[in-house]
Order: structure tokens, then C-alpha cells, then sequence
């Protein structure tokens, strides 16, 4: 038998080492949503962050290992097939303080994933200069593993349709884990007691705080900022949008940015409702999971899987992986840099002959 592929990540494109940390949150204020028999919400969060060079630290894991164990029974990369990669991420590196202060972008993952499903993007920014907190949405995501060693599986209802009250109920729930993150993100800050390093805690600017997300964590960057989380500026990843977000609109900065085919109905709706800076963005050659990592990984071990062309084609499209994710991350760190450094990028401004395959779309098509 041929031995499992072995993954790697793309390198990032900015000029920082990086470092990360998980965080263990509990919020005691919520019984968890959907598993009654836990009394207390709990949370996982892994930080990542410009970083000083150390010799000798380990790499973080792509996932951790039990987790990893669990998604490799379940998911489209089973261990006989591949094996995960490593981040560029030293586990615990210490931060890099030249520089000062930097701006905090949240991630939310898309519904059964996990909160390294876009590590690929997330450090491409923490490269350039940001401190990305990707959240884990607990019994929403695939699998989250806790420090004691146990792993929490999917636990949610099954979902019927995108008028479903469970998806309702997920971002409202993701709404509230996002606010709890913010709030305990905070209190670091303010240099309350908390499992971050106090070197960490001291880099966080919440003055400056962005969110990303896929599919539902789209959805949930959208709605948490609807619901008033100290958010500047907002992102969403090829999601469908749901609730009161979609008739109310926002007065703060929003990307859409979409798969080629493009089928969400709740785009033209909230479009005109965008009343802060918008743009809405459809990347030519490209499919749902394009925005994680499977653009990455599926080119690597789709030899292994005895995956055909037309099926690794209707898993992530047609356009080469390579340019795909160097369009991603080149527009995700320029809508970034300009609502929280100011940075003006022309790239943004309209369509340009260095990237063809992403459309400006005015919202009537």
C-alpha cells in the first residue's frame, strides 16, 4: 500500500515569523446551547501572531492530536490516505513587540468545520502584522479538543434548509461566543488574570478589531456586528446570510467576496442595505471550499484518493490552487489594511488586468 501524502501549507507571504497560543474560554454566564447535560459554554481559541524567532520551538500542529484523529475518521483527508501538516507557527513563540500595538481580526469557520479550516489565510495575515483570533464554535464545529484531552464532536440538529430555525439558532449562538471572545479578549488586554501571556495580551489592540469568516462564519461575522460587537469592519467568505442582519443592513464596512457560482440569495437583499464601504466580489474558477484549506490540500492527495479531474473540480474549481489562494489572501490583506491601518490599496478600487478572474459585481446581477 502507497504511503499517506504527507500535507504541507503554503508559506506566508508577509515578513514575520509567527507564534501561537490556544485558549481555553469558559463562559459561565451560558449553559452550552446544544448539549444540555454541559452547564457551562466552553470555547476553544487559538491566537496567531507576529513572532520573535526562537531556535528550537515546535511547529504548531495543522490540528491538534486528538481532534486530528477524530476529523481524519470522518473527513476528506482519512489517515491512510494523508497525513496533516504542521503551521508555520512556532506553539508559544514570544511575541514580536516592535511595532507596538496591533489590530485584532476575529475568525468564524463554516458550519462542521473547525477553527483551522482557513489556516492558509490566517497566517498570511498574522505575517503582515495582525493578531488573528480563530475561534472554535463548539457542537457547530467538526470536532474541538479541550486541554484535559477529550474531544467534543458535532452535535447540532440536522439542518432541513437555509430557513431552518437551527441555522437561526447557530448564528445566534456564534454571535454570543463572539461577543464572550471579545469580552475576554478585553480583560487580557486590561491585564486581568488570564492563561494569555502578558506579552501577548499587551499587543492587542481592540480599538482596531476586524472579522472574517466562511460560509456560516461569514454569516456570523455579519450578524455578530448587526448585533453590535465592537467590530470595524467585517468579511464573509462565500456564506449565505440569515436574519435580522439581511433586512437591517449595516452602516460599517463589509466584503463579500463568492465562489463563481454564486447562488445566495441573500446577497442582492442585503446589498442596497450596505450603507457603510461594500464591495462584493466573485472570484472566477472557484467553488464553496476554495476558501479553506482543501484548496490547498485536495491538489496534493487527490492522486492518493483516486480523485478524478471533474471531481477535484467540483470540489474547489477550476482555477490553479496556487493563484486562487494568492487572490484571497492578496484582497483579504488589503480590505484589512485599509479599514485598520488606513492603507489605501488599488486593487479594491475596480477591476484590473493583474487580477481577471475576480468580478465587481453592482449587486443587480
Amino acid at each position: 500500500m502507497q504511503p499517506p501524502v504527507r500535507l504541507a501549507l503554503p508559506r506566508p507571504t508577509g515578513p514575520h515569523a509567527l507564534g501561537t497560543v490556544a485558549l481555553h474560554l469558559r463562559d459561565r454566564s451560558r449553559r452550552d446551547p446544544w448539549v444540555a447535560a454541559r452547564p457551562v459554554r466552553e470555547l476553544m481559541v487559538q491566537l496567531w501572531y507576529p513572532a520573535r524567532p526562537v531556535a528550537g520551538l515546535p511547529r504548531a500542529p495543522w490540528m491538534s492530536a486528538n481532534a486530528a484523529r477524530v476529523f481524519q475518521q470522518t473527513g476528506y483527508l482519512p489517515s491512510p490516505y494523508a497525513t496533516l501538516p504542521n503551521t508555520h507557527a512556532c506553539l508559544g513563540a514570544p511575541p514580536d513587540p516592535l511595532g507596538g500595538r496591533r489590530p485584532v481580526i476575529l475568525y468564524s469557520h463554516g458550519h462542521g468545520q473547525h477553527r483551522g479550516s482557513s489556516t492558509a489565510l490566517i497566517e498570511d495575515l498574522g505575517s503582515h502584522g495582525y493578531i488573528v483570533a480563530a475561534i472554535d464554535h463548539t457542537y457547530d464545529a467538526g470536532q474541538v479538543e479541550f486541554p484535559d484531552g477529550r474531544v467534543e464532536k458535532y452535535a447540532m440538529p440536522p439542518l432541513t434548509g437555509d430557513d431552518d430555525a437551527t441555522i437561526l439558532k447557530a448564528v445566534d449562538v456564534r454571535v454570543a461566543d463572539t461577543h464572550f471572545v471579545l469580552e475576554e479578549l478585553a480583560r487580557c488586554a486590561h491585564g486581568h488574570h488570564h492563561p494569555l501571556p502578558h506579552a501577548l495580551a499587551a499587543l492587542l489592540d481592540l480599538s482596531r478589531t476586524a472579522m472574517f469568516g466562511h460560509s456560516l462564519g461569514g454569516a456570523t461575522a455579519a450578524s455578530a456586528m448587526a448585533a453590535g460587537a465592537p467590530i470595524a469592519a467585517g468579511a464573509n467568505l462565500d456564506g449565505s446570510l440569515f436574519g435580522p442582519v439581511v433586512t437591517g443592513g449595516l452602516r460599517k464596512p463589509f466584503l463579500l467576496m463568492s465562489e463563481d457560482a454564486d447562488n445566495k440569495p441573500s446577497w442582492p437583499e442585503i446589498w442596497p442595505r450596505l450603507r457603510g464601504w461594500r464591495r462584493w466580489l466573485r472570484l472566477t474558477g472557484t467553488r464553496h471550499f476554495s476558501y479553506t484549506d482543501y484548496e490547498s490540500f485536495m491538489p496534493q492527495v487527490a492522486a492518493r484518493l483516486g480523485a478524478t479531474d471533474e471531481q477535484l473540480v467540483e470540489f474547489t474549481g477550476p482555477l490553479d490552487a496556487t493563484r486562487a489562494l494568492a487572490i484571497q489572501r492578496r484582497f483579504l490583506l488589503a480590505y484589512f489594511d485599509l479599514h485598520l491601518h488606513n492603507r489605501r490599496t488599488r486593487i479594491l478600487d475596480g477591476p484590473s488586468p493583474r487580477y481577471p478572474e475576480v468580478r465587481f459585481i453592482d449587486g443587480t446581477a
